[in-house]
Parts: structure tokens; sequence; C-alpha cells
């Protein structure tokens, strides 16, 4: 079986008027720190049972004595929208001491810093990216700038399994080293068939030459053009940015003249996912992310699923286009295969692209442009601005100089999910490639457009995706605010919380957040019950604390309790003369 790259026509060049050495990218990696401002505030919070909470006036006397306490000046400034107080310090070099006097205050709930926020965001300088609507545009751009606060790709390599490398300064940065699968050395024009040496030689043919009726073609230099989409060299004033320009790119060369064989292309998946092939040298930098932008006819082989079932069991994610035939992708390979993430293509105004195949078994959309419309003639380019632009040769055969070019295609969107694949593994290492493609599927947004036949979840969202995967779980918070009379000198009372849905055992850092109105808080006695009826920890044991109410959170090592069912605060006061009632309380896990 022989397969084809999967883009359409592209447009008029954008030729580089130099091709000295990218410099280095001026963006910030992501999660860079930036320089630390100096303390000149403090935000503190004071506990609602205290006077400070409610009253400027005392919060402000509070304030001026832990100044003096510490030897230093501090001046309450205002209220803040949160109840907490804004504290105003002398000098930058007095917060630490202040800090301290606050802390030690039992009536203080927290004591912080008025830190400094910066923007992260920056748009990249790079000359052609205002052209780069697929990443930005609201409508039908899948959002990427916004993912690259928390991300850039850094660590991950992207195996692009394609017609190879052709030399090009603004993806040069991050490229490693791959391998030439081309058994056929006439197919490889390069004279020796498989080698250590992926450069693109280009894959230009005659009319007749690829089977009877085919026309002829000049060279795609696809490859490129998928890599300068996925990791292009980005903030170097030059070109365009890569989704994942923190990633390395592996070209690892599988099509040729008149397409490549199926049995070069599983020997490319196998060893570009870390596995062995005879007489080719071990992979020294296993790739976490393959793309795909190639497919033939007919259902998924045996052959193409072994090779994905087991580079997917080696972690790596495995992108592939959908087609350029609008027919259904089920009858496309390696689009139709099982444990792939199958990408269409969607225009600028966020429709289904014209040419893109669709169905059920589509997973996801991404930008693959349409540099003209369905109408006009094939070859022809009418809307070049709506176009994937990235980098390319002008060469019409051999390699020429390096240019910017925009294509459509399948082809072209599937470097974009490859993209984002590389950003989420490298937030998160862990993330399995199912793990990869769930993520990506559930943060999808709705087409802005329509789509008839199937897009899959729908169109990718790249800060979507990203913040999902790297956003910390909200702590699930059960609380009861019912209230409890404590009886005066009687027997125990209890408030109960049923918890659901928290997966296995209690933490070892379970919060306890106890809220109880009482005349005198050291006749109570306070258990924390577990859901299997024995006493976690006793909170409060008389401890003789003459403060009226108490109102604190404490830290419990429930460990060996079961997270789900009944939990109760049980209280009991020991002495006469006293009353009160808990008021709330609250288990955080």
């Amino acid at each position: 079986m022989s397969v084809t790259l999967l883009a359409g026509s592209a447009t008029t060049s954008l030729a580089l008027t130099a091709a000295d050495p990218a410099p280095a990218s001026t963006l910030p990696a992501a999660g860079a720190p930036t320089a630390v401002a100096p303390v000149e505030n403090l935000i503190v919070g004071y506990k609602s049972s205290a006077a400070e909470a409610g009253s400027n006036s005392a919060a402000a006397a509070d304030v001026e004595a832990k100044g003096k306490k510490a030897s230093k000046k501090a001046k309450f400034d205002r209220r803040l929208g949160t109840g907490a107080a804004l504290v105003s310090l002398g000098t930058p070099a007095d917060a630490a001491a202040v800090m301290a006097q606050f802390r030690a205050d039992p009536d203080v709930a927290y004591v912080e810093p008025d830190s400094r926020a910066y923007a992260l965001a920056v748009t990249p300088n790079d000359t052609e990216y205002a052209k780069q609507w697929d990443l930005f545009e609201p409508t039908a751009g899948m959002n990427v700038p916004a993912a690259w606060d928390k991300t850039t790709g850094s660590g991950v390599t992207v195996a692009v399994i394609d017609t190879g490398y052709v030399a090009h300064s603004d993806v040069a940065p991050n490229i490693v080293a791959g391998y030439d699968f081309i058994s056929s050395s006439t197919a490889a024009r390069d004279g020796n068939g498989r080698d250590n040496n992926p450069a693109d030689q280009g894959d230009w043919s005659a009319a007749g030459e690829c089977g009877t009726g085919s026309t002829a073609s000049g060279s795609s230099w696809h490859g490129t053009h998928v890599a300068g989409t996925i990791a292009a060299a980005t903030g170097n004033s030059k070109g365009v940015a890569g989704i994942a320009y923190g990633a390395k790119i592996q070209p690892v060369r599988v099509l040729g003249k008149c397409g490549g064989a199926t049995s070069d292309i599983v020997d490319a998946i196998t060893w570009a996912s870390g596995g062995s092939v005879a007489g080719i040298p071990a992979n020294a930098t296993p790739a976490k992310v393959i793309n795909m932008s190639l497919g033939g006819s007919g259902a998924c082989t045996a052959t193409y699923q072994n090779a994905i079932n087991a580079a997917v069991g080696r972690g790596t994610t495995v992108v592939v286009a959908a087609g350029n035939s609008n027919a259904n992708a089920s009858g496309f390979s390696p689009a139709s295969c099982n444990n792939v993430i199958n990408v269409a293509s969607t225009n600028r105004t966020g429709d289904r692209s014209f040419y893109s195949n669709y169905g059920t078994i589509i997973d996801v959309s991404a930008p693959g442009g349409e540099t003209r419309r369905a109408t006009d003639t094939p070859g022809t380019v009418t809307t070049p601005e709506n176009g994937i632009l990235s980098t390319l040769n002008d060469g019409a055969t051999t390699p020429g100089a390096e240019i910017y070019k925009p294509y459509q295609g399948t082809s072209m969107a599937a470097p974009h999910i490859a993209g984002l694949a590389a950003l989420l593994v490298s937030a998160k290492p862990s993330l399995t490639p199912a793990q990869v493609e769930s993520a990506i599927k559930t943060n999808a947004r709705p087409l802005a457009g329509t789509c008839t036949g199937g897009c899959g979840a729908g169109l990718a969202d790249a800060a979507a995706t990203v913040n999902a995967v790297t956003s910390t779980p909200v702590t699930p918070v059960f609380t009861n605010a019912a209230d409890v009379t404590i009886t005066d000198n009687g027997p125990a009372v209890s408030s109960s919380i049923a918890v659901t849905g928290v997966a296995g055992n209690a933490p070892a850092a379970l919060k306890v957040s106890v809220d109880i109105k009482h005349t005198y808080r050291g006749d109570l006695v306070i258990d924390l019950v577990g859901p299997n009826g024995a006493v976690v920890k006793r909170l409060q044991n008389s401890s003789g604390d003459g403060t009226d109410n108490l109102f604190t959170t404490y830290t419990v090592d429930a460990s060996g309790q079961p997270a789900n069912g009944t939990w109760q605060l049980r209280v009991q006061d020991v002495a006469s003369a006293d009353t009160g009632y808990i008021d709330s309380w609250s288990l955080g896990f």
C-alpha cells in the first residue's frame, strides 16, 4: 500500500531576505520566575471572633502595637473587600519582623505579603505571526497563546513522520536527529535507501510516473511545513510561531517520490516511539508524540494497527490526519485505526473545510484552512490569507531558498493537535496517550460554523485543555451549618456530615474547621469521629482556655479512615452554668 501527504493547494511564497542564524527566543519559558518585588504592604486576615475583624480602629491599634513590638513601623491602611486589613510598612525590610508578630497572635487567621502579579502572555515578535489566525483568532483559532503561560512543550520530542526536513532557520533550533526510512533508493532520491539522514530530497514526479493518469507535481516540502506548525522557533523576530515552540522535532522520512510504503511507515512508527527495528540504531530521543499527516484509501490494516498499538503502549501519542476527500474517514488509513487522535480540518469561519473527511470516527477538529473555495478550480489559490502559514522552501524540485507559505489540508490540522499534545505532555509528563486524547476532546469547544457528517468533539482549544490538565484539583469541602445546642453539663451532642464522591481514604492532612459559640470554651471536649465510629482525633479536651468562642481549623491525620460516609463532630460540656451551640463545621479533603 502506498500513502500520500494530505495537504491541499498552496499560494505565493513569502521569501526571506536573509538566512542568518535564528537568535535565541525572547519569549519567557512557561513558569519562568519574574523578578521579586520588595514587600511594601501586608494583608492580614483576623478571625471572625476578633474585634479587629470588624473594627477599623481596633485593627489600627493592633497594627501599631505589633509594629512597636517588632521595633518597626506599621500602619493600618484600609479594609479590603474580603474583610482583611491592608497594612503599610515603613520599609520593605520591616516585613519579616512584623509578619512574625501577626503569626504569633491567635486572633490572626493569616498574614501574607501584598505581592505583585504580572502579565504573562507575550505576543510573539515573529514577523509573520499576525497572519497566523489559526493560533489566536477567537472565531476559529485554537486559543494557543493563552496556553503559553503554563507550557511551551519543553522536554518533549515530536516525531514528524513525513517527507523529511529541508533546512530552514526558523525550525533548525528545534531539530533533533531523525532517520530516513525510505527503502527504495529511487523513491528516496539519495542513492542509498535507508540511512540516518532524513533530509528531504524532494518528492516531485513527472506525469504518469506515479501510475497511469498521474499528473506532474513539484516538491511539496511537506514535512518542513508540518514541523513549523508544531515547533517553529518563537520570539526570534522572524517568520512564524510554533504551537509547542519549546519542543523538539524529530524528522522521520517515509514519503518520497510517489508517496511511501506501509512497510516503511510502520517501521518509522516503531522506531520513533522507541521500539526496535532490525538493522536500525536505537532512537536516542524517542518521541512522546507522533504526527502523521499522510494517508491512503482503505480501512486500517493489522500492520498499521499493530505498530500504532505498540507505540501507544510505549507511551507515545499518535496524531493522524483525517484525509482530504470530503468523505467518511472510516474508509482511509491510518485515519480509521484505533488508538490514534484522528483530526478533521476547519476553516477560518469555523466550518468544516470543504475537502476534509468527516464521520463518527473523527476525534477532534483543528484549523486546516482553505486557500480556495470548493467551487474554485482545483489547484488555484484565491484566498491565501485563509491558509495555514508555515515554514517551506521555494525549490520546484530540489531544495532552493527557505520561505514561508500557506497550505491547506488535514495535513495542516493534524500538527495543531500534535503541538497541543506536546504542550500537555510537557506540562504533565505522567499523562498517558489516552489521557492526552481525553483532555483534548473534553475541552474542545463547538465549531463556530457548521460540520456536516461529524467533526468529533469540536474545535480543539489549547488554553482550555492546558488549564484543565494543570489546574490544581478543587478540594472538596463538606459543611454542616445547622445549629446544634450543646447541653449544659450534659451528654455529648453531635453534628453530622455525610461525605460522598471522594475517592479512596481520607487524607493525612484533613482540614477540620470548627465554629462553636460557647460561654466558656475551656469546658468543652470536642472529638472528630470517622465513618467507622472511631475517634479520629480529640480536637480539644477541657483545655481551660477561657476564650469565649471557638473558631479554628485543625489539620488532622485521618489516613486510616474511609473518605466517604458519615463524619461526626461530637461535643460535650463537662461543667455547669455554660450555654452554647455548634454554629457550623466543615471537612476539607
